[in-house]
């Protein structure tokens, strides 16, 4: 019987991020051209979310319901901080059109999406494709992951969200 082959991957295999990893340094401008930094939220608890594209429905519903979540999440000492490749004027238009009033990244270049492990290959509607692994991450105070999320739902993900940090 011949040997089984897998077909080689067309992208290698991001690295994953684990609870206790220092959490990878970013400086990307927001939604109206500032640099935000991971550095600027030193000592504090940051959420990261990795998210393929604003305007779009499912990434609409995840980042309204950080929005609807985010006053009981900073009460919790939380700050929340969205990721995509988007251009800071669309992302600009998708926090007015849903006053999400926290900030969103660009990311053009994919530096965070790949030092994040962020992207890579995702199966969509039975293809494999390279792209955005929908992803969350909580940084610690110290700037170690505490928690990290891939290929998470964007419906029902601050549900999950609280339920991992013991908010529920």
């Amino acid at each position: 019987m011949p040997e089984r082959t897998t077909p080689e991957r067309t992208t290698p295999a991001p690295r994953r991020l684990e609870a206790g990893d220092p959490a990878p340094a970013f400086s990307l401008p927001d939604q109206h051209g500032a640099a935000v930094s991971l550095a600027d939220y030193a000592g504090e608890r940051v959420i990261v979310y990795f998210y393929p594209e604003a305007l779009t429905p499912a990434c609409t519903t995840q980042a309204c319901d950080l929005r609807d979540d985010a006053g009981s999440l900073a009460a919790s000492g939380f700050r929340i901080l969205g990721i995509s490749r988007d251009a800071p004027e669309k992302l600009a238009r998708f926090d007015e059109r849903h006053g999400l009033r926290f900030p969103l990244l660009s990311d053009p270049d994919l530096v965070a999406h790949r030092a994040y492990g962020a992207w890579g290959e995702k199966s969509s509607y039975g293809r494999l494709i390279t792209g955005v692994l929908r992803s969350t991450f909580v940084v610690g105070e110290d700037g170690r992951i505490v928690f990290a999320g891939y290929n998470v739902k964007a419906t029902g993900h601050i549900r999950m969200l609280r339920k991992r940090l013991g908010l529920t």
